[in-house]
């Protein structure tokens, strides 16, 4: 059932079995699968069912370093930001996992063998409608989808897979209401988690809302799952007992905040005489039966061990109509630059094979558009401000801005695919990416993917969790979602908290049956 918090009376404490805070992806998949459990659960979400304002601006905060749209990067009701997810679906990779040496703070106490079952689970709760992530053959004999055949093995075609997108608050809204062991809050904010005298464990959750009303919830299990700026924000502010915070002795809460730099199509472009030498699947998405697919292109995991590089997964984008469809003095968008329209007119395909008028109608430029993995620093990171918010709590402070590491790994796999396009002779790259290792202000864009502020480790001076997302140090503390990665891999994120949610589900039922 759904309960207005507004209405709660001033002063009541309510006893629970789980207590969930945050009602997105992953909270409203660990509540989910709670329905036949037997605990009684309670899941607790600030906003309401729709959009409100005075909500939403909770979310306001500062910026030092990359100016960052902490209030409009996540959305603050029932949903969470499913509401606005656009529903790009992708597993993690084994590489993403491991311990590179050439990677400091990377290795996942986990391996993504261990994430398999709870990917096929999650690739249900969001709606894909395929498990063929990178099944090329399979693509073939549904719908004759051919790969690039590029030259070598560094640069690989992949997969990703589009939810419808699944807006959790509404496709699952009628399972959490209708499960009569399980009890929403909405518009109720949870100020403080409140440890007992000794910091073993969560003696309670402090509640708020806008309205003025405060009341208390005492769970003997808690999960945090506010998403990852929130979860760490949750955890600084967590401090009238520990000073410094919950699970922060070593003061890893909020640091090693990644993100997914996006770099747009205008820094590398492919000209090509003939555009159906790429098919549609790879700058558009193609519905194959219930499925709706498109093909990206990456570099493999082979690739990123011998260069010792990260992740980058990099879309294609029409950039100018081929000539047949162009009216007359249409040369193009001014967007291009001129000594791209040069490299089309000069593309070198073939010498003894000149290129008719016919042919020459086919020529297409495209656009490389990049996310790119982002190296784990602990001076990117989310701190409090001195401002506070209309609950009287302060508010993010966020330091990031993309490094030179991560400009020279861009760089570097960019050149690659330069180099697979020119060995396979049908196209050549021209790239405008800068090489002097400075982020240009054009250069730097992002997903809204936050990741990485409370990170898993098996080590407590490594990470804020442990492999089980239970807070160090604390006996009843998880943490749910993004916060929880210890690298970003080069994929959208999502899939894989739905995944996580998955196994922490089991975990928590685990313990109960264990008594």
């Amino acid at each position: 059932m759904f309960i207005d918090g507004r209405n709660v009376p001033d002063g009541t404490v309510i006893e629970t079995d789980l207590a969930i805070i945050g009602a997105g992806a992953a909270g409203i998949t660990i509540a989910r699968e709670m329905r036949n459990s037997g605990l009684k659960v309670i899941l607790i979400e600030s906003g309401g069912l729709d959009f409100d304002a005075d909500t939403q601006a909770l979310y306001e905060g500062e910026n030092k370093g990359v100016t960052y749209p902490l209030d409009g990067a996540r959305l603050r009701y029932f949903g969470g930001s499913t509401n606005h997810w656009g529903g790009w679906c992708r597993p993690l990779a084994d590489i993403d996992f491991e311990e590179r040496d050439w990677l400091p703070h990377s290795g996942w106490p986990i391996t993504r063998n261990d994430l398999n079952p709870f990917y096929a689970r999650a690739q249900d709760l969001c709606q894909l409608g395929s498990t063929d992530f990178d099944d090329h053959e399979g693509w073939r004999r549904q719908a004759n989808l051919q790969p690039i055949p590029l030259a070598g093995e560094d640069v690989v075609t992949r997969y990703f897979i589009f939810s419808q997108p699944t807006r959790f608050g509404e496709v699952y809204r009628s399972d959490i209401q209708q499960t009569q062991n399980v009890s929403t809050y909405l518009y109720s904010n949870v100020t403080e988690i409140v440890p007992d005298a000794m910091v073993n464990k969560v003696d309670r959750l402090n509640i708020a809302t806008l309205a003025g009303n405060r009341f208390i919830i005492r769970p003997q299990l808690c999960v945090l799952a506010t998403g990852g700026i929130e979860n760490a924000r949750m955890l600084l502010l967590s401090n009238s007992i520990q000073k410094t915070g919950l699970g922060n002795d070593h003061d890893l809460v909020g640091r090693y905040f990644m993100e997914h730099v996006h770099v747009p199509g205008q820094v590398a472009y492919i000209a090509i005489r003939d555009h159906k030498l790429i098919p549609d699947h790879y700058h558009a998405a193609t519905q194959i039966g219930a499925v709706s697919m498109r093909a990206v292109l990456m570099l493999s995991d082979d690739f990123l061990r011998r260069e010792k590089l990260m992740g980058t997964n990099m879309a294609l984008y029409p950039m100018r109509a081929p000539l047949a469809a162009r009216q007359d003095g249409d040369d193009g968008p001014d967007s291009l630059e001129p000594g791209v329209l040069q490299l089309l007119r000069s593309a070198d395909i073939d010498d003894d094979d000149q290129p008719s008028s016919s042919e020459a109608s086919q020529e297409m430029i495209f656009g490389i558009s990049c996310a790119t993995e982002q190296a784990p620093s602990p001076d990117s990171r989310v701190t409090l401000s001195h401002r506070r918010d209309a609950l009287g709590l302060q508010r993010t402070c966020l330091s990031w801005r993309p490094s030179p590491i991560d400009h020279h790994n861009l760089s570097r796999n960019l050149a690659a695919v330069a180099r697979a396009f020119g060995a396979w002779g049908k196209a050549d790259v021209r790239i405008l990416f800068s090489r002097e290792g400075v982020w240009q202000e054009a250069e730097t864009g992002w997903g809204c993917h936050h990741m990485g502020t409370t990170r898993m480790s098996q080590d407590p001076k490594h990470g804020v969790v442990d492999a089980d997302c239970k807070v160090h140090g604390l006996a009843n503390l998880y943490v749910a979602g993004s916060s929880v990665f210890t690298t970003g891999g080069a994929v959208n994120p999502t899939l894989t908290v739905v995944a996580l949610a998955l196994r922490l589900s089991d975990h928590l039922k685990s313990l109960t049956l264990n008594g």
